[in-house]
């Protein structure tokens, strides 16, 4: 692992190398910012999610009531602070970033869905992110049964009725309601839930720089995930980093040898060797 690579991934490293149930999301949501914005102080922004806290703290009246902090909560970060989604700049890569999502006040479903989370978690509510279909959203599992809240949409609490419909709308009736679609996801998972949109948001740009930056902390995340080698890969490719590219497609084929870009894999390999060779 190269100096270069320690320095620009340091923060994610540090805030991801511990067990799920120990990482901070707040901070290691910020972290992944710290390639775009290498000053980031992410102290001052855990320190705005604090006073958003001890806002719905206030408003609640310091009580443990589920409903009131919900409703605490809502009305703090919506109607208060004016957060919400993006709807006319979906894919502008600031959604991904939490620290633009607080100074902006505005994101996609998963950047508001952890501040949402991270602010809930400081009043003593614990809430669970949920990986739905195109969709991110968070829910509480309690004596209440499970209560599913959409912070893209100011934190409405959405009946199961109203999912299917959701699902239907994004999917236009091509996917069909599961269960396994409101079950909770690892902070690990969150993590690159948020990367792989950040990825895919990059790649559409053809901004393949950034692009790498974004593959190798989901490299951190799973070190061994064959479609993150081959993602690297391929954008080294187009970086023209013609020997790392290669290194990162073998390894490709030996993870995944009987996938279905298997044979065009190894074309790109083939074609790679020759191309190194002579380069040597």
């Amino acid at each position: 692992m190269n100096s270069k690579f320690i320095i620009q991934n340091s923060a994610f490293l540090q805030a991801v190398q511990c067990p799920d149930e120990e990482i901070d999301l707040g901070r290691a949501s910020l972290a992944i910012a710290h390639a775009e914005y290498p000053d980031l102080d992410i102290g001052s922004y855990l320190a705005r999610m604090d006073h958003l806290a001890a806002a719905v703290q206030g408003r609640a009246g310091g009580g443990t009531d589920l409903y009131r902090l919900i409703a605490a909560i809502n009305y703090t970060l919506f109607n208060v602070e004016g957060f919400c989604g993006n709807r006319d700049d979906y894919y502008d890569p600031k959604n991904s970033f939490l620290n633009e999502v607080i100074e902006r006040k505005q994101g996609i479903p998963i950047t508001l869905s952890v501040l949402y989370m991270e602010v809930a978690r400081r009043v003593g509510l614990e809430l669970q992110g949920v990986g739905f279909p195109g969709h991110f959203l968070v829910k509480h599992v309690g004596q209440e049964g499970e209560i599913v809240i959409d912070p893209f949409h100011q934190g409405e609490v959405r009946s199961m009725e109203e999912l299917e419909d959701m699902l239907d709308e994004l999917y236009r009736g091509k996917l069909v309601f599961q269960p396994e679609f409101l079950f909770p996801i690892s902070k690990k998972q969150i993590l690159r839930r948020m990367l792989n949109n950040l990825k895919a948001i990059y790649l559409r740009q053809g901004d393949f720089v950034r692009s790498l930056t974004v593959v190798e902390r989901l490299l951190i995340l799973e070190p061994n995930s064959a479609q993150e080698i081959r993602d690297r890969g391929i954008v080294y490719l187009k970086l023209e980093c013609f020997a790392q590219a290669l290194e990162d497609l073998e390894s490709y084929i030996r993870l995944s040898s009987h996938a279905d870009d298997a044979a065009e894999i190894r074309e790109q390999v083939v074609s790679l060797r020759k191309l190194v060779t002579q380069m040597h």
